[in-house]
């Protein structure tokens, strides 16, 4: 691995292979017994339907109601619901909820519609993407784009626009990427559906429950303790250890997707199974640096200037890639 000698001005680069598919080898050798974990959780589907339902009901009672009080109660307690059901996008990915496709593919897009903007079926393109080619610049959407993080650099102030505006920004890394299909019949599905309930919602609820919706997916994903889970999961925050998990009091309401190493190690075993994995195998995770809050770890982020969006590693291969 090499360093490069201007930190705040680029990524860091290596050879090897992401960690992830000889620690799975290795585990396994040692311990098949864990192939047992893997497997399925319908239960997830139910998880999803109170979770719409109690995001909806939120939304008709506030209706009415001052945009201080939408506004607090979207950061304070719908942004918990909206990315709970991003999670639940996340298990669907993976096809973690049903056997048949097509039944997570609907699950997924069912789960995006209180977030309002049509993501479910992109996100799992990318995602999958992501697990297959971690740390590819022209793959792996998880990776800012070069000129993002020149543009945000290592300021505070930089820092918090960038997770205020972080679906936006995501949204831009699309152009840099390769071997992705950018529309199917799915994704115009996805589309479609997100469009018509968007205009229902505006008609039966009015602007304010639209708005403190919208609020809750903004808060869900950007400048708040839950954005941080971006920063957690491979952010360079310990050395060049590039996978993070988080052990915190979060992941009860985030269905445990604080798990990340496990979850990169084992991507077949469903969000209600990684404690048990982690339990399984300790001497494979204990020996790793973990976060245990995402509230420091956003403070950390916006004020330590040397944790930026450069603090990313990338396969060596792709340096030559420019955007």
């Amino acid at each position: 691995m090499t360093t490069p000698s201007a930190p705040l001005l680029d990524f860091q680069y290596r050879d090897e292979r992401e960690p992830h598919h000889l620690r799975t080898r290795a585990i396994l050798a040692e311990y098949p017994e864990v192939r047992a974990l893997v497997g399925r959780n319908p239960r997830t589907a139910i998880i999803m339907a109170g979770l719409v339902i109690g995001q909806l009901a939120m939304a008709w009672a506030l209706r009415d109601a001052p945009w201080w009080a939408i506004a607090a109660l979207a950061y304070g307690v719908g942004a918990f619901v909206s990315h709970a059901l991003f999670v639940v996008i996340h298990e669907c990915t993976h096809q973690l909820v049903f056997t048949r496709r097509r039944a997570n593919l609907i699950t997924a897009i069912l789960a995006n519609l209180p977030q309002l903007f049509p993501s479910a079926i992109s996100f799992s393109r990318y995602h999958l993407k992501h697990h297959a080619h971690q740390g590819d610049y022209t793959l792996d959407a998880d990776l800012p784009s070069r000129w993002e993080a020149r543009l945000i650099r290592h300021y505070a102030v930089g820092k918090a626009l960038w997770l205020l505006l972080f679906p936006v920004f995501q949204a831009t890394r699309v152009g840099r990427l390769r071997e992705i299909a950018m529309v199917d019949r799915w994704v115009v599905a996805n589309w479609i559906v997100q469009i018509v309930f968007n205009v229902v919602v505006w008609q039966v609820m009015g602007p304010r429950a639209v708005g403190f919706l919208g609020l809750a997916f903004l808060f869900s994903i950007g400048l708040h303790p839950l954005g941080a889970r971006w920063i957690q999961e491979h952010y360079l925050a310990h050395g060049t250890q590039e996978t993070y998990s988080y052990y915190g009091p979060l992941n009860r309401l985030a269905l445990n997707v604080g798990y990340h190493n496990e979850h990169h190690d084992f991507p077949s075993v469903p969000w209600n199974r990684l404690p048990a994995l982690r339990a399984a195998v300790p001497q494979a995770y204990d020996t790793l640096v973990a976060h245990t809050s995402w509230t420091g770890l956003l403070l950390r982020f916006l004020f330590d200037q040397e944790l930026t969006l450069f603090s990313r590693m990338v396969r060596k291969k792709q340096t030559a890639e420019t955007a």
